[in-house]
């Protein structure tokens, strides 16, 4: 009997059965709640589109794509809740896939889930949008992986500022990194919907390598983010 209290990877459309990759979409939270996350609650009704078009664009080679809803809405402070439930899931798909590669795909809290999670044996890249961060998170974990953040200058929820400043910590790890920041825009990914979605499916289909890196990401790259 599957266990109520597990994360769950809601498959969107039909998951392969041996698929080359895996992109792992991670909705949004709150910084302390052990309530159960609802399909129906605006942080995970936020990723639904995101991974809706992640597995359209990626579908036809072989890609599957999952949401996940995690056991509570809360980060719950050292339990890392969100992040914990990153692992775990992660854990499962490398025992039925093995071997296959990983992308983290994160909002918010989730964004901050992808990050601390990047560091599993399977994750090869993670996208960080509007990520909450405080300025303790580690980047050590991001040894071998790209790292793409995007944020809205006009987020009052999460701070710009502290994305930014992470996304030069990492540089110093990751393989790659590319920082962009969206004018205009806030916490909710509305007002510039097709931009968010685009620098997400272009990144993740060229860590991929399902088509070639996008011109504006390979710039970012070689720029990176200077303190």
């Amino acid at each position: 009997m599957t266990d109520p209290r597990a994360p769950r990877l809601d498959v969107i459309r039909r998951f392969p059965a041996r698929p080359s990759a895996l992109v792992v979409v991670l909705h949004g939270g709150q910084s302390v709640s052990l309530q159960r996350p609802h399909r129906l609650r605006p942080a995970y009704l936020r990723m639904v589109p995101i991974a809706h078009m992640l597995e359209g664009a990626l579908r036809a080679d072989g890609v599957g794509v999952g949401l996940l809803r995690y056991r509570y809405r809360g980060w719950n402070g050292a339990q890392r809740d969100a992040y914990q439930d990153t692992e775990r899931v992660l854990d499962e798909m490398s025992l039925r896939h093995p071997g296959v590669p990983a992308v983290l795909v994160g909002h918010s809290m989730g964004g901050r889930a992808a990050l601390h999670a990047a560091g599993h044996p399977s994750v090869r890249a993670v996208c960080a949008l509007a990520p909450w961060l405080d300025g303790s998170d580690p980047v050590d974990q991001l040894s071998g992986r790209a790292l793409l953040i995007v944020h809205g200058v006009e987020d009052r929820m999460t701070d710009p500022r502290q994305s930014y400043s992470y996304a030069v910590r990492a540089r110093d790890v990751a393989t790659r990194v590319a920082r962009f920041e969206i004018a205009g825009e806030g916490h909710a990914m509305l007002r510039e919907r097709h931009t968010w979605s685009t620098l997400t499916r272009r990144f993740v289909a060229g860590e991929l390598g399902t088509e070639p890196l996008a011109p504006e990401l390979d710039e970012a790259y070689r720029l990176g983010p200077t303190s």
